[in-house]
């Protein structure tokens, strides 16, 4: 008989729950998503030369402390996370090759870590997420087709199994 999983946030009676951590060891735990998002051609050829300056600041600086900003405050914006202090979180955006439509996709990079009881996993899908939004938020009153495509963790390290999807 293969043995059931159950989710960790859910007790025995199917209501929500923090997961205690407080019989765990803390050791190093690190965290790796990635935000995929589409830029339009309009607002991709105002980039292609580099990061601009708009009325709310630099786009790319600007969605580059976004995430670092979400990283931060994931456990006031997730449920039933534990706060967590962070020893770094670093948010990278990388564009991809031109599309034939002239459209640009970026990649959003955000890395993290920290000495804790738990994983990080959230912060750092927390923070590609943030940088995400604060792109489209900055890239809007150019081209309002700006889609995220995804967000993913490709690795984590630490606690009971890394994972690693690179």
């Amino acid at each position: 008989m293969a043995s059931r999983r159950t989710l960790s946030h859910v007790d025995s009676r199917g209501r929500p729950r923090m997961v205690d951590v407080g019989g765990k060891t803390a050791t190093r735990r690190t965290a790796h998503a990635v935000a995929v998002v589409a830029l339009p051609r309009p607002l991709a050829r105002l980039l292609a030369g580099g990061d601009i300056a708009t009325p709310k600041g630099s786009v790319f600086q600007t969605a580059v402390l976004g995430g670092i900003m979400g990283a931060k405050r994931t456990a006031g914006l997730i449920p039933l996370c534990h706060p967590l202090a962070l020893d770094d979180c670093r948010v990278e955006i990388e564009p991809r090759a031109a599309r034939a439509d002239g459209s640009v996709e970026v990649e959003i990079h955000c890395r993290v870590s920290t000495r804790a009881r738990t994983g990080v996993e959230m912060e750092a899908l927390t923070g590609a997420s943030v940088a995400a939004l604060a792109l489209y938020d900055m890239g809007k009153s150019v081209a309002r087709g700006i889609v995220i495509r995804e967000i993913r963790l490709l690795e984590k390290t630490g606690g009971k199994k890394d994972y690693r999807v690179l």
